[in-house]
């Protein structure tokens, strides 16, 4: 026996409209959300000078740039921005040129201004020194300071895909989670030693070089740290990451070195090992 199939009423027909409607509005608004905003040049050197102008006015017309590597204030002049680097997914990247205040032939320094687009704005995500001076018979020439910041690493690589995540990536991964880390921390990343129950905030240095992995597991490099308002304390911390839906993500922040006291002066004493798992280096 042969059961007739009903035709959909005009009612039902509306409703599954209304149904694939909702679905693909919000299906839109994820992939809107995901999608970032796309800047120009010029407005990412507008919000650049805008932040330069307002930090220098604090300042009586100095731009004070507190050095991580060498735990020292620069009182700097703001001279040019010489260009505008994108890295697409990583953001936007100012070059700035500088020249240190009191000082005649000029003493030029090279600020790189890290830019993320967040939403309908950019959010300057760090500044670090790109390049610094050192001084060649009576003149001051601008050398790279090293490791170089990771966003000039991937113009010295051969593009294509490759099976493993690069260096570079690792490094971005990690900067951006300790960005909005130490933004929320109040300029600070506030980590728990599990040894011993305290809570320290720590100021970023910089990012070691070589970065590692774990064969068939997980990606890692050290860190330096400083402990605010003990410029002695010196933390090596490691960052671990997983690669979920083809994306870097931190896992575990670990205490790698801790400082200890030893005959008044502060050294580094090492918590845990990782070379028994015989970790690879990764270009």
């Amino acid at each position: 026996m042969t059961t007739a199939v009903k035709p959909l009423s005009i009612l039902s027909l509306s409703l599954i409209s209304l149904l694939l409607g909702v679905l693909l509005s919000f299906g839109g608004r994820a992939i809107a959300q995901e999608e970032e905003e796309v800047f120009t040049q010029k407005e990412v050197e507008a919000e650049a000078r805008r932040y330069i102008d307002q930090k220098s006015q604090e300042q009586q017309g100095v731009f004070l740039f507190q050095d991580p590597v060498e735990n020292q204030p620069i009182s700097l002049l703001f001279d040019r921005i010489r260009l505008v680097r994108t890295i697409a997914g990583y953001g936007y990247f100012a070059v700035v040129d500088f020249r240190e205040k009191g000082f005649e032939p000029p003493k030029p320094y090279e600020l790189d201004f890290w830019f993320k687009p967040r939403g309908k704005r950019l959010v300057l995500m760090d500044i670090r020194i790109h390049k610094v001076p050192r001084k060649e018979g009576n003149e001051w020439v601008l050398v790279s300071r090293l490791p170089v910041p990771w966003w000039w690493l991937p113009v010295s690589e051969h593009p294509g895909h490759t099976e493993y995540k690069r260096a570079w990536e690792v490094k971005a991964a990690i900067h951006e989670y300790l960005a909005d880390k130490i933004r929320d921390g109040g300029g600070v990343l506030r980590i728990k030693d599990e040894k011993t129950g305290q809570e320290i905030p720590l100021e970023f240095v910089e990012i070691h070089n070589p970065v590692r992995r774990i064969p068939d597991k997980d990606y890692f490099a050290c860190t330096d740290f400083r402990e605010k308002g003990e410029p002695e304390k010196i933390y090596d911390i490691d960052f671990w990451l997983a690669e979920k839906n083809g994306k870097l993500v931190v896992e575990q922040v670990k205490i790698h070195k801790a400082p200890e006291k030893e005959d008044g002066r502060w050294i580094q004493v090492e918590r845990y090992s990782f070379e028994a798992e015989k970790p690879v280096i990764v270009p």
